[in-house]
């Protein structure tokens, strides 16, 4: 690997790299749903979590990788427990169950909406059964799940508790080719600050805007992009992913992760209908 090359390895997550505060809802008996749990983000969140002491349910449709979240847990020895809840968030009654089981494991006050995927393709050669997932997965899937979080977390004592949605930069701004991706997650901006209208000061929606996160979904990204541009998967890394950034390196999934940490925490109490932009400089600066 040149000097100029970005390492594309994912990190191996270490308990040092987790953010670990006091709270007085950071126990057992408090439950936190994470959805895409299987792997990158997801996976780091709900580690993340269970580090702080939480019981987590992870929900995802990777099963095999729903039990490596479980096994990373068990090795780096974390205090909360992680409860695998096998989902799928295009099906309605997955998705009920998913928060049932959550809501029956003690008090659920935290949701981590962070499922997602990407494709890559300009608007007029989208296939719409992709935007379709795309939109069920990452919009329609958090709307579910708040609507049934919502009253479990309403009946815990002083209704405090928080959705966070994984966001992105692409909820900022607009790239080429990736319309339903960027749909979505300016759709979830609004769903946050809904949330947040509704929660009556003590249920809290934020969302956490990233630019690009060494995870499985990037690097696969990568070659699609690549493609679908005609230029080399380092000039993709290189001018595309961390070209507008002014912060010259990829975040790590557990970068993230603690952001969730942080907007659950007693610490982001005026954190409401917000979005934590870690992005590096991507949106708010320009040559």
């Amino acid at each position: 690997m040149s000097p100029n090359e970005v390492d594309l390895t994912e990190p191996t997550l270490m308990t040092d790299d987790l953010l670990v505060l006091e709270d007085p809802h950071f126990g057992p008996e408090t439950t936190a749903v994470v959805t895409g749990a299987a792997s990158g983000i997801g996976q780091a969140t709900a580690v993340a979590l269970a580090a702080n002491g939480l019981t987590i349910v992870g929900a995802d449709i990777d099963e095999d990788g729903l039990e490596e979240t479980t096994e990373l847990a068990e090795r780096l020895d974390v205090p909360g427990k992680i409860h695998s809840v096998p989902t799928d968030l295009t099906n309605d009654a997955d998705v009920e169950t998913m928060i049932d089981v959550a809501a029956e494991e003690g008090e659920l006050r935290y949701v981590a909406n962070i499922a997602g995927m990407q494709h890559i393709a300009s608007v007029s050669e989208f296939p719409m059964e992709k935007y379709d997932l795309l939109l069920d997965i990452m919009l329609r899937a958090p709307f579910l799940t708040a609507k049934y979080a919502m009253p479990h977390v309403r009946a815990t004592d002083h209704g405090v508790g928080a959705i966070g949605n994984m966001s992105s930069v692409h909820g900022h701004y607009a790239t080429q080719d990736k319309p339903a991706y960027i749909t979505a997650k300016h759709g979830l901006q609004g769903l946050t600050r809904a949330i947040a209208a509704e929660g009556e000061g003590t249920l809290r929606g934020f969302s956490v805007s990233v630019g690009y996160v060494l995870t499985p979904l990037m690097v696969n990204q990568i070659e699609d992009t690549a493609a679908e541009r005609g230029i080399s998967e380092q000039e993709v890394v290189e001018d595309v992913m961390l070209g507008q950034a002014r912060t010259k390196e990829l975040m790590t999934p557990a970068e993230v992760a603690n952001l969730f940490v942080f907007g659950f925490s007693r610490h982001s109490k005026h954190l409401n209908g917000g979005d934590l932009l870690w992005d590096g400089g991507y949106t708010t600066t320009y040559e």
